[in-house]
């Protein structure tokens, strides 16, 4: 394994004296980032849904926080209250979203991040937009190779790679943020749907925001998943977290496989001509990686009859490009 660290000395846990000279986390308080809760919800025109008798809403998830993005802001903040104040060690590619989240997060909060970066011959590389971003944010950056990484969940090799890091006591969060407090954060995003829509559709990557949405949204309302990337693995993935969380699978949600566009990080000139036109037709800049796969998925679907008259199509803009 190679390293690079990056990062800055002033980004520490915020701590207070108490009367015995010990030092305590301050407490968590997410308020203080003012979110903006519930997220809109903006019903569109679009003839490609009207004459199929649909109507489709955006749940605008990308208005949630300008740095937290989406669904960022629902897996991380419960991760970050479990820290307490312990510095949070995360995973992800060159380009992650949720590590360009958890590095703005740490920014805003105080709180010492680490970042361990999918493939360790990008350590003698100069950083990527993405990665410059997490690394002005105050990330430090530990890139493994990709073997380890691909390991990072067995504990031994955990173990290794966080006291390489440094980082014995840090509060692990896992690649995409998605484990038992991110989906339970999740299953608000139903809660703020459940009375409005009867389908709602995402994009995804690790699972956990549809396992949470699915068991908020409530009885005769279903969760459709757009996974972004292949292997068809994501199903028994969404189950285990939805057992971890509440004990067993709750809600109705089902996955469309055909979306993925090649894999994750991948798109084709046809899915960058639909994101643009949609972009001209509704005035929405669109994520191409995640929203725009669910956004195309969702028009094919129509198109398919796959959604009775008078349905309520609820699609989650569960981000906004990046800009560097």
């Amino acid at each position: 394994m190679d390293q690079r660290w990056c990062g800055h000395g002033e980004f520490l846990a915020r701590t207070v004296f108490d009367n015995g000279g010990v030092t305590r986390p301050v407490p968590f308080d997410s308020a203080a980032l003012r979110p903006r809760l519930p997220s809109p919800l903006e019903e569109v025109t679009d003839e490609r849904f009207t004459r199929h008798g649909v109507r489709l809403l955006l749940k605008r998830d990308d208005l949630i926080h300008p740095e937290l993005i989406g669904n960022k802001w629902r897996k991380l903040v419960p991760n970050l209250e479990a820290a307490a104040g312990r510095p949070v060690v995360t995973f992800g590619g060159a380009y992650s979203n949720h590590l360009r989240a958890t590095a703005a997060a740490g920014r805003l909060l105080g709180l010492p991040t680490i970042g361990v970066v999918r493939g360790d011959e990008l350590a003698e590389r100069p950083l990527n937009p993405s990665l410059t971003r997490c690394a002005a944010d105050g990330m430090r950056l530990r890139f493994v190779d990709r073997a380890t990484y691909r390991r990072k969940t067995d504990p031994g090799t955990l173990a290794v790679v966080l006291r390489d890091a440094d980082a014995e006591d840090a509060y692990v969060v896992p690649e995409g943020g998605s484990n038992a407090a991110a989906v339970r954060g999740c299953r608000a995003l139903g809660e703020e749907l459940r009375d409005h829509a009867d389908v709602v559709a995402l994009a995804c990557g690790t699972g956990g925001t549809l396992a949470g949405l699915a068991a908020g949204l409530g009885p005769g309302r279903r969760a459709l998943g757009i996974p972004v990337l292949r292997g068809g693995f994501l199903g028994d993935g969404i189950r285990a977290l939805q057992t971890e969380a509440f004990g067993g699978p709750v809600g109705d949600w089902q996955l469309d496989e055909r979306f993925h566009f090649g894999g994750y990080a991948r798109t084709t000139p046809a899915l960058e001509e639909f994101a643009r036109d949609f972009e001209g037709r509704h005035g929405l800049p669109v994520e191409r990686l995640y929203v725009a796969k669910s956004l195309y998925a969702l028009v094919a679907l129509a198109e398919e009859g796959a959604f009775s008259r008078g349905t309520r199509l609820a699609a989650v803009v569960t981000g906004a490009p990046f800009t560097p």
